[in-house]
């Protein structure tokens, strides 16, 4: 199909918009838009499979803006193909003109950076340069999971990314490359804004490599188009589809294209072009440089013409599905829809009081009843899952002749591991987790942040959760880590006290649909404890009493694997005529939600010690000014664990101490 006049009006339509909505934020990046507004008008105009009225539709195209600096450009995209519903939500409802207008504004659904669930058609958050890029890898995965089992007439999409000089040189991207090379995920295809521009000035001063030369290393298809050419672009595209790998299109593009003073120059980047030069890049363009947000008649029925096929593709789709009444794909659809899953089924292990086992080794015996039970669970560890036990039995490992294996192999890639599960549970259809020891959590602390900030129900396995790791020493012995996943805002953090909490956690965990969990489990053999006291909604809740005592003088506040010792404590305390009740906050951030009298009845109105192996920082919020903690403020040492603990004052000794200072004893 050639390229008509009107295409390159809707290219300069959108580059209008981004203009104009900077400018009147006088804040935000211009450049990436005026740059790639051709691309984008192709991939949008000519190949994106898409309903505009049925936003959510389950096997539409995926297309992300990993440069999410240029969000005016979706934004603008947005506005044109006017996708969503007339009368749903305000979250649901077409992207306005006035919207437009208020970009980066309080309260805008125009966002300095995409933000998934604003509007419809944003797919992820981005902005965090990479992380779009993995997502995307992490959709694809999907649609080929799913294409696999359920086959091509209910599963065929494809994902298209626009990404830029900064997200290929984050290293989130080398990992999540490589990885979408080897496993040949052939229905992706990426569009590098290759405009050799950053903020700091050309490319150059740090990223001289063969970019392509790499990608085909991964074993990627690569070519280069100019990315002004919108018939080379088309051609790029068309190409890359027939091509079974997944596909790197540098396009050639100017930043600032059209500005006489600004373009091919950082200062086109990251800051309002001006009024003037505004009004010249218009003249340039052939727009009118005295009005702003201009949107031609013509250009929308352009990006509008084919709606009608759009809406009956969709409604085929829907007729076939319905006529296949496959029950496994209605529950992907379902959980697609709200992310919700069915546990009935799950026949969950059970444990005799005294027993001892690792709250790892129940995670595992969890994971096996929940994937033979729930078909939408699929996940893996990061070259750690015979250590993070999480390899699913029975089930084949996702690769390249077999995308219908639900065991994933991130290889050691913590980072793209975490933002390919965000990409995951975005796609819908899907419940993913992911499994690392869990001071490697701060390898992909930046994709678990997304997770709480998108509300993405991603399962985070983390084992090896403290000193007693013991042997490896305090590079792998996890001090502030608990306390640092507890600060990031929608993370719900689970550390079980023991095989049957195990079970309860995972529950809690699968539950979830509006963020992510982080699952944390002890390496050493724990015993199974009577619970009994703190009731059958206990663990929902997030902290209960385990233990109540009658003119108790104090309450020990203890997490995981602390929760045996504290009962130990408590013990020793009796002994001494010092009566002790004894609390488990399973999760803090599920606790901090509940009513006060209930948090308060289970802290108690004593003096109150906390005992976890981390550090003490936080924990004052519970034990305020007249407690005090049993922790770790400092790095661990290499021994056995148990010998770690108990130089480093985990034992029954020092909490005893601690509460008999307190009590001023």
């Amino acid at each position: 199909m050639s390229i008509a006049p009107i295409d390159h009006l809707t290219a300069n339509t959108i580059r209008g918009l981004a203009m104009d909505g900077v400018q009147a934020a006088n804040s935000g990046h211009p450049g990436m838009p005026l740059g790639m507004a051709d691309v984008a008008t192709v991939i949008w105009t000519r190949f994106l499979k898409y309903d505009p009225t049925c936003p959510t539709w389950f096997d539409r195209d995926r297309f992300v803006l990993s440069a999410g600096h240029g969000s005016m450009l979706l934004y603008a995209l947005l506005h044109l193909t006017g996708i969503g519903r007339e009368h749903g939500s305000h979250a649901e409802q077409p992207i306005r003109l006035e919207e437009l207008k208020q970009f980066r504004q309080w309260g805008s659904r125009c966002a300095g950076h995409p933000e998934h669930g604003e509007a419809p058609g944003i797919e992820t958050t981005t902005g965090p340069l990479g992380q779009g890029f993995c997502n995307a890898v992490g959709m694809a995965v999907a649609e080929a999971h799913l294409r696999a089992r359920f086959g091509a007439e209910h599963v065929d999409h494809w994902t298209y990314a626009i990404v830029s000089d900064g997200d290929l040189m984050e290293g989130i991207t080398a990992e999540a490359g490589s990885l979408a090379g080897h496993l040949g995920l052939s229905r992706c295809v990426f569009l590098w804004d290759d405009n050799g521009i950053t903020i700091d000035g050309t490319t150059e001063v740090a990223f001289t490599e063969d970019v392509l030369a790499r990608f085909a290393a991964y074993g990627w298809d690569v070519r280069r188009v100019d990315g002004h050419d919108m018939e080379a672009v088309e051609a790029a595209i068309h190409a890359a589809r027939a091509d079974a790998r997944p596909s790197l299109i540098a396009c050639k593009t100017t930043i600032g294209y059209g500005s006489p003073n600004k373009g091919g120059k950082s200062a086109s980047h990251g800051a309002p072009l001006g009024v003037e030069e505004v009004k010249l890049t218009k003249a340039a363009l052939g727009l009118d440089p005295e009005q702003s947000f201009v949107v031609p008649d013509a250009v929308v029925a352009r990006v509008r013409a084919q709606d009608g096929a759009r809406k009956a593709a969709r409604q085929a789709w829907q007729a076939r599905v319905q006529a296949a009444n496959d029950s496994g794909f209605s529950r992907a659809l379902a959980n697609a829809e709200d992310g919700a899953l069915d546990l009935d089924a799950i026949q969950w292990p059970e444990y005799a009081l005294g027993a001892k086992t690792s709250t790892r080794k129940a995670s595992y015996s969890a994971l096996q009843a929940i994937a033979a039970a729930v078909p939408e669970l699929i996940g893996g560890s990061a070259d750690l899952a015979e250590s993070n036990l999480t390899h699913l039995k029975g089930y084949a490992q996702f690769q390249k002749a077999t995308p219908e294996g639900r065991n994933l192999c991130f290889g050691i890639r913590e980072h793209a591991m975490a933002s390919m599960c965000n990409g995951i549970a975005l796609h819908g259809g899907l419940r993913p987790f992911c499994a690392t020891f869990l001071i490697f959590h701060d390898y992909h602390r930046p994709a678990v942040r997304l997770s709480g900030l998108m509300k993405q129900p991603v399962i985070y396995v983390y084992t090896h959760d403290s000193v007693w790791v013991g042997e490896d020493g305090p590079t792998h012995q996890p001090i502030e880590t608990l306390q640092s996943l507890r600060l990031i805002p929608n993370v719900e953090t689970f550390r079980p006290c023991d095989a049957a909490e195990a079970n309860e956690a995972w529950r809690e965990a699968l539950l979830r649909t509006d963020g992510p969990v982080a699952l944390a489990f002890s390496r050493q053999d724990l015993p199974v404890i009577d619970r009994s006291q703190g009731g059958p909604n206990a663990v929902k809740r997030g902290g209960y009493v385990l233990r109540e005592a009658g003119d108790a003088l104090v309450t020990l506040i203890a997490t995981g694997s602390e929760v045996s010792l504290a009962l130990e404590a408590q013990a020793a305390l009796a002994a001494e005529g010092i009566v002790a009740r004894v609390a488990n906050l399973v999760s803090c951030e599920r606790f901090d939600k509940q009513e006060g009298a209930y948090r308060l009845g289970v802290l108690g109105v004593v003096p109150r010690v906390s005992v976890e192996a981390g550090t003490t920082r936080g924990w004052e919020r519970y034990v305020g000014l007249d407690g005090a903690s049993v922790g770790i403020d400092r790095f661990g040492a290499s021994a056995p664990g148990k010998t770690v603990a108990e130089n480093l004052g985990l034992n029954v000794p020092n909490i005893v101490a601690t509460v008999k200072r307190v009590l001023g004893l």
